[in-house]
């Protein structure tokens, strides 16, 4: 791989007029598809297989006219304070509201809450549904103005008027202040991390291109593949991290070869020979961890997986071809100051630096007093991060599942207070119905078996009231609903649930009808315990598959092993972070969390699945170094050193960049990209910064030349991929064969 990868690089650095053109195209069109495409339509939640997709899927197919996919919107109004819904004026004042709405283009049907009976018990709170011919992202501005004037019209006349529903939902639109913030942070490290504007800017402007395209590319086939906001945001968002994080590996590997004396093209293919096989490696087990979570059965799970890997894959290629061609076109400027002032670097007015080093690794930097420190103590090290991330997890054992609703909204938002309202006038259940159907096609009487369905429903323990059943008009369905008596995401309603339908079985086995319990709620519910019943054997394939992969680059039994259990408690650390802040409400003021809940269903599996990447990115660039010193004939203590001299700087900058990255996204309103953020961040920040550089050296140091351990028959039988870029040493110029600062021998383990 690194000699094809070399030969890449070389080619890229040659030709770069040629690899520039090309991707200034490929971004153009991107770019003009996207312009061009219509904007997609934001999804429900589906899980294919579960009693409550099996119900709508029935609804579909029998009440096609009842299940327009058109936004909804509720006005909810409150009667002053001493007065009536019924009273005439109020009367009036919303008949008044709703009319300005009739005859809208997109408005399909509105519902008058005096003859739906949609007038609390009370009389002081009132509700009407206006139901559209289109989707909430759909609806034209006009349209949500006049849902906005006639709320005020209302307000006018002395009600206080509330806004529900899908209708105001608008989607994501990156480029808030704290993505800004992320991404100016990211900056900052750069420039420090390699002392150069220029290849700094270089490392932000390829990430920019490969972002770019992954976001065209997400919204031009939005529609044809029914990718939604949160798709695109998800490409954004790690194809900005690791497009960074990879430049920054390959910038930094280049400087590095020049500084030892290579000429422009030779570092360039040296650096994506060597650097660029690791990115390679890395980008590979995003991908596949994305790729793989498709095998969950979630439709939009397996979109974000697919626009996730689509991203990263582009951050590879950007990578391995553009970034060396920006090497040719910037020249020297890429060098940090420091190098280019070096009285040794000839070449002011050419590329032909000295055939010897310029600058020789610092000796004594961060990363060496640091591995220096940890191979002292490992055992003090290893038990301190080991316990701390345990610490850390143990909220873990207290997650609950579940998907947010208006509930979850600032209390800042109509949409929440027009929930409040309704729970208030209806009751706490009312917010999330459930709908019960009815199947008679196979039994005998309709009209007797949806009765005896809505009497056993109504004597369940927990059902607040049921309705009177609609049958379809070929009279072989019924749907009912019922309410709860409990809010929609608490434990209470999920209970309900599992009773409803343990009670209606009975009447299956006695009728010979099909009786499924669903709607928003009850799809909620089945798709958090589908999620919590994948959760342990997709961690299974994962850590798998990370053992597998980590054995033929390290060609160790030991090192992925140990790569494993750290993955495992970065990413235990991870989800009690999200306990604590979404589910005990920890810090949520401080990110914008007004009502804690059950963490996001998706966010286990799908956290899983990018961490568990990112993870193999910093174990790779970081202890291939390590393993190069290794195979050169280092002791134990010497490798860590050394691959902590060359990569721990680096690896700290990366992490920082990515960790900037997802923060930034916890600013935006969605609890999804919320929770994304504040998970990847956390998880990120363990990873690099506990694990790869606490636990691991620590590990190592305690196994000593019992790390590198293979059995002979894996020895012969695994594929040689040499990420080090052993193949590259007949390439190497003379300067190249000078050995590195000598590291002194340190006794490990000892103080």
């Amino acid at each position: 791989m690194a000699t094809f990868l070399y030969r890449i690089g070389r080619w890229a650095f040659r030709r770069r007029r040629l690899v520039g053109g090309l991707w200034l195209g490929a971004l153009v069109l991107a770019i003009a598809a996207a312009a061009m495409a219509p904007e997609g339509k934001e999804e429900d939640l589906s899980m294919p297989g579960t009693e409550s997709q099996k119900a709508f899927d029935l609804l579909d197919e029998r009440f096609p006219q009842s299940n327009s996919q058109g936004a909804e919107a509720r006005l909810v109004f409150r009667a002053p304070d001493g007065q009536r819904m019924t009273a005439s004026e109020n009367k009036a004042a919303v008949e008044d509201a709703l009319n300005s709405l009739d005859g809208g283009d997109q408005v399909e049907s509105i519902a008058d809450p005096y003859e739906d009976d949609a007038v609390s018990e009370d009389g002081t709170i009132a509700y009407s549904t206006i139901t559209y011919t289109e989707g909430a992202v759909d609806l034209t501005e006009s349209t949500k103005s006049a849902l906005e004037d006639a709320a005020s019209q209302a307000r006018e006349a002395g009600l206080t008027v509330e806004i529900g529903g899908s209708a105001l939902d608008a989607e994501e639109e990156p480029g808030g202040t704290t993505e800004i913030i992320g991404v100016a942070v990211a900056a900052v490290v750069l420039v420090l991390a390699l002392g150069s504007l220029v290849a700094a800017g270089l490392s932000l402007l390829t990430a920019f291109v490969g972002v770019a395209i992954a976001f065209g590319l997400v919204s031009a086939l939005a529609v044809p593949l029914g990718l939604t906001s949160t798709v695109a945001i998800l490409a954004l968002m790690l194809g900005l991290a690791v497009g960074i994080d990879y430049a920054l590996f390959i910038t930094s590997r280049y400087r590095d070869e020049r500084a030892r004396g290579s000429e422009p093209e030779e570092a360039a293919g040296r650096a994506v020979g060597t650097a660029g096989s690791a990115v390679v490696f890395a980008g590979a087990t995003v991908f596949i961890a994305l790729v793989g979570l498709g095998v969950v059965g979630i439709p939009e799970l397996t979109k974000m997986g697919m626009g996730g890997a689509g991203a990263v894959a582009l951050a590879v290629l950007v990578a391995l071809t553009l970034v060396p061609a920006l090497f040719g076109f910037f020249g020297r400027r890429v060098l940090s100051r420091a190098v280019r002032k070096a009285p040794s670097y000839r070449g002011s007015g050419s590329e032909r630096p000295h055939r010897r080093p310029i600058a020789a690794t610092p000796a004594k930097g961060i990363g060496t007093r640091w591995a220096r420190f940890v191979l002292r103590r490992p055992v003090a090290v290893l038990l301190t991060a080991g316990l701390g991330l345990g610490a850390v997890a143990l909220p873990a054992l207290s997650l609950e599942l579940g998907l947010p609703g208006d509930e979850s909204k600032s209390v800042e938002t109509t949409q929440r207070r027009a929930y409040d309202l309704l729970s208030e006038g209806f009751g706490p259940g009312f917010n999330g119905p459930l709908t019960v159907v009815v199947d008679t096609s196979e039994s005998g009487n309709t009209r007797a078996t949806t009765n005896l369905v809505v009497k056993t429903v109504r004597g369940v323990d927990g059902v607040a009231s049921v309705g009177d059943p609609v049958l379809s008009r070929t009279k072989d369905t019924a749907v009912l609903t019922a309410v709860p008596r409990t809010a929609p995401n608490s434990g209470e309603t999920k209970d309900l649930v599992h009773a409803i339908r343990g009670a209606v079985s009975g009447v299956e086995a006695d009728t010979g009808a099909a009786i499924l319990v669903t709607g928003t709620t009850a799809m909620n519910i089945d798709i958090s315990e589908a999620m919590s019943d994948a959760l342990v054997p997709y961690l299974t394939v994962v850590i798998g598959l990370a053992v597998l992969l980590l054995l033929v680059v390290f060609r160790s039994v030991l090192v992925p092993v140990k790569a494993a259990l750290g993955f495992l408690l970065s990413v235990g650390a991870a989800f009690g972070v999200l306990v604590a802040v979404f589910q005990w409400g920890w810090a949520a003021d401080l990110i914008g969390i007004e009502q804690t809940g059950p963490v996001m269903s998706l966010m286990p599996i799908l956290i899983i699945g990018i961490v568990f990447g990112l993870a193999m990115d910093y174990e790779v660039f970081l202890f291939t170094r390590v393993r190069e010193a290794h195979l050169h004939g280092a002791s134990p203590g010497e490798a860590v050193v050394s691959g902590f001299r060359h990569s721990g700087r680096v690896v700290a900058a990366a992490a920082i960049i990515m960790i900037s990255v997802f923060a930034g996204f916890i600013g935006m309103s969605s609890p999804t990209i919320q929770t994304m953020g504040v998970g990847l961040a956390a998880a990120v920040a363990f990873d690099a910064f506990v694990v790869r550089m606490a636990i691991a050296p620590a590990v190592l140091a305690l196994l000593g030349h019992r790390a590198w351990w293979l059995p002979r028959i894996l020895n012969r039988v695994l594929p040689n991929v040499d990420i080090e870029g052993e193949e590259l040493s007949g390439h190497a110029p003379a300067a190249m064969t000078v050995p590195d600062t000598a590291v002194p021998r340190l006794p490990v383990g000892r103080d």
